[in-house]
C-alpha cells in the first residue's frame, strides 16, 4: 500500500503498511472521511511523523487522541494551530516548563517547533471524530502506533520517552530501558496535574539526559 509519509518512516513501516489491519483501518478512516467531519485534516493525519523523522527523534511524547473540537488537532499531540487558545494540559505543561526552566510562557499552543528539534509527538490514535472523543479508538491506530513505539526503541539510541498518565504508561513495556530514558508523571490534565506532573521537572532531565549523550538539548520555550 503506498502510503503518504515522510521516506525514513515510509521505509521502516511498510511491512506495517503491507498487513490486513492496516488496509482495513485504511478503509474505514477513508469512508469517516468522506461521510463525516474527523479530526485532523487529511493532510495532517501524519504530521508528526513529516516534522520528526525516525533517525532525528531525541524525545518521545505520547497521546492518546487527537482534539476533537474545531479547528484545533493538527497532527502533533498536545499541539493546536497558533490561533486557537492553548488547551488546558498545554497550559500545565508550559506551568511546568517555566517552574522547571525559568522559561516564559508562550503565547499559543503550537508545538512544530519541538517537532522539527526531534520531539515526536505521537498521538495513540490518529483521527477523531468531531466533537467525539475516542470515536476512532480500537479500529486499528493502537496496533499501528504500537509497532511505530516499538521501531524507536529499536531502531534509534538514548531516546527520552515522556510518558503522562496510565494509558502511556502502559506502553512502557515496549521501550528498552536499558538504551533509553523513561519518564513518567500524572498526565497534564487539571484533573491529574496535581498529583505529581507538577514538579516532575522531565524538560530538565529530558536535555541533561541528551546532553549526557552527546546530543543537542531541546529548546522547549
Amino acid at each position: 500500500m503506498d502510503v503518504k509519509i515522510e521516506p525514513t518512516w515510509k521505509k521502516a513501516l511498510q511491512i506495517e503498511f503491507e498487513k490486513p489491519y492496516f488496509k482495513t483501518l485504511t478503509d474505514f478512516v477513508r469512508g469517516e472521511y468522506l461521510n463525516k467531519q474527523v479530526f485532523p485534516a487529511p493532510q495532517n493525519i501524519f504530521k508528526a511523523f513529516e516534522l520528526c523523522p525516525l533517525d532525528q527523534i531525541k524525545v518521545v511524547i505520547l497521546g492518546q487522541d487527537p482534539y476533537h473540537g474545531l479547528n484545533q488537532a493538527h497532527g502533533l499531540c498536545f499541539s493546536v494551530s497558533k490561533e486557537v487558545p492553548t488547551p488546558p494540559s498545554l497550559v500545565n505543561i508550559y506551568k511546568e516548563i517555566k517552574t522547571d526552566l525559568g522559561s516564559e510562557i508562550p503565547n499559543h499552543g503550537n508545538l512544530e517547533h519541538w517537532a522539527k528539534q526531534g520531539v515526536f509527538l505521537l498521538n495513540a490514535t490518529l483521527t477523531v471524530l468531531a466533537h467525539q472523543a475516542g470515536s476512532h479508538q480500537g479500529k486499528g491506530w493502537e496496533t499501528f502506533t504500537d509497532e511505530v513505539i516499538r521501531l524507536i526503541s529499536e531502531k534509534q539510541e538514548h531516546v527520552v520517552f515522556m510518558l503522562w498518565g496510565a494509558y502511556a504508561q502502559k506502553k512502557a513495556w515496549m521501550i528498552d530501558d536499558n538504551k533509553h530514558l523513561i519518564l513518567t508523571a500524572p498526565h497534564p490534565s487539571p484533573l491529574s496535574a496535581h498529583r505529581g506532573f507538577f514538579g516532575c521537572q522531565h524538560f530538565s532531565k529530558a536535555n541533561a539526559y541528551l546532553k549526557e549523550h552527546g546530543k543537542e538539548p531541546i529548546e522547549w520555550i
